[in-house]
């Protein structure tokens, strides 16, 4: 299953039988409204706290997506999910209901394709029949963990991103219909000194590219291979700086469509997002909500999402550490050959 160094190769290749994505108001508002399951229209979600609204974010779209497989929670061998809260307690709390064998994984950002990753090798292997990979993420909860919270209207500059209000899920089986997982390259933790929590997009924009360059360079392939390459959340700041560096190191990432999904989640000429999204479920809502389905209509054959994530936490930026990044790129293949 190995091929080259970072990258397993599944010989039994998974398939997404399900999937399903519940997001904020402002998602709602953005151009990907129509490819989301339920779209919340008030933060809180009727809970008495912002933990308590992620926590019910991830829930609702378990469940769906264990309903749209047409399965039973007993069915699901193991939910594998993360989240950005100190000691991923959305995630927890979500298994604590699920009742389902769990695996907590944190990979900041990069989580989404953290944990379908590790549920793709968990079924590919016969480990397991049915396995599910989730993360959430909530505006208001990051901001009052890793920055100022909501409630105090700080400013923001230009180069900080907006984190998504939201979760995505999907169930992976052995065997069925549906898009596959046919690899996925474990990205290394790079580090380019950056301290600034504002500027996220510059500190993970390095890990993405070396991440896509890993995989190229394991499997043998451009990136014409695939019909779309996405980044999980480097927003504007972060896109432009990857363009460069896949100049520099004579990447040709000019042969397929590259795009960011913290640019297509939001509106970032009308919406007041910053430089753009961010966040567990800005990757994880893209991908399960509007790809997945653009594969499912015909519109992709193969595409390679890479999310991102900044491995600080608020202890390590308060002793001014600078910012570890990583990224995990999963592969994904509609079956239909060509």
């Amino acid at each position: 299953m190995l091929t080259g160094h970072q990258t397993w190769s599944f010989p039994q290749p998974p398939v997404i039988l399900s999937t399903a994505t519940v997001v904020g108001p402002d998602e709602g508002e953005g151009p990907l409204a129509k490819d989301f399951d339920i779209v919340h229209g008030e933060l809180m979600l009727y809970e008495d706290s912002w933990e308590k609204a992620e926590r019910k974010l991830l829930e609702e779209s378990t469940k769906l997506a264990v309903e749209n497989a047409k399965l039973q929670n007993g069915d699901i061998q193991c939910f594998v999910a993360g989240d950005l809260l100190n000691q991923i307690v959305s995630a927890t709390f979500a298994a604590r209901t699920l009742t389902m064998p769990y695996l907590g994984v944190f990979g900041a950002c990069s989580t989404s394709m953290e944990s379908l990753a590790i549920a793709s090798m968990i079924v590919s292997s016969g480990y397991a029949k049915h396995a599910m990979a989730a993360t959430a993420s909530h505006n208001c909860t990051v901001e009052k963990q890793f920055r100022y919270p909501t409630e105090y209207g700080s400013q923001k500059p230009p180069t900080a991103q907006y984190t998504v209000t939201g979760s995505g899920a999907a169930v992976l089986g052995a065997s069925g219909e549906g898009p596959r997982v046919t690899s996925a390259t474990i990205g290394r933790v790079v580090d380019m000194g950056i301290k600034d929590p504002f500027n996220m997009g510059a500190a993970m924009a390095p890990a993405a590219v070396d991440t896509i360059q890993a995989h190229l360079r394991d499997l043998a392939i451009e990136p014409g291979h695939y019909d779309m390459i996405v980044t999980g959340d480097l927003a504007t700041v972060g896109y432009s700086i990857a363009l460069e560096l896949f100049e520099k190191h004579r990447v040709p990432i000019g042969q397929t469509n590259y795009y960011d999904c913290g640019l297509m989640v939001y509106d970032v000429n009308k919406q007041n997002v910053q430089s753009g999204g961010s966040g567990c479920a800005c990757s994880a809502v893209v991908t399960y909500g509007h790809l997945l389905k653009r594969m499912r209509a015909g519109d992709l054959n193969r595409i390679l999402v890479v999310a991102t994530g900044a491995l600080l936490s608020p202890l390590t930026f308060q002793q001014g550490e600078s910012i570890p990044c990583i990224a995990h790129a999963v592969a994904i293949d509609s079956g239909r050959g060509g």
